[in-house]
């Protein structure tokens, strides 16, 4: 994920970011408590970074795991700071193959077969 650079984020902002539909952040916000985005008169919702690094690992826990709420909510409860880096690993893994994926499609496209060095 992109260094977080800035002091709050817009749900927009963050849906695609993490690449999850608004509705399921504002869902999730009613699920665990220890999301809780700041929010100005109008109901506009303000994410932090520590927000965002709480909805990545819900992400990794409910969409990539597998888990349902309530096991989620008590994996993160009990074991925050081991998920963090789980989670952390997964994201870096996932820009790397994206990477690959961009350079496999650059030589495939310049005409070099898949086997050759």
């Amino acid at each position: 994920m992109d260094s977080l650079d800035k002091k709050y984020y817009k749900i927009r902002e963050v849906s695609e970011m993490l690449e999850l539909p608004a509705p399921t952040l504002r869902f999730w916000e009613r699920e665990f408590p220890d999301l809780k985005p700041r929010r100005n008169e109008g109901g506009t919702r303000f994410y932090t970074p520590g927000d965002i690094e709480t909805l990545r690992i819900i992400r990794f826990l409910v969409k990539d795991k597998g888990l349902k709420i309530a096991a989620a909510r008590e994996m993160l409860r009990t074991n925050r700071e081991g998920l963090s880096r789980r989670s952390d690993a997964i994201e870096r893994l996932r820009g790397i193959r994206e990477t690959l994926k961009g350079l496999l499609g650059a030589l495939t496209s310049r005409g070099h077969s898949k086997t050759e060095p």
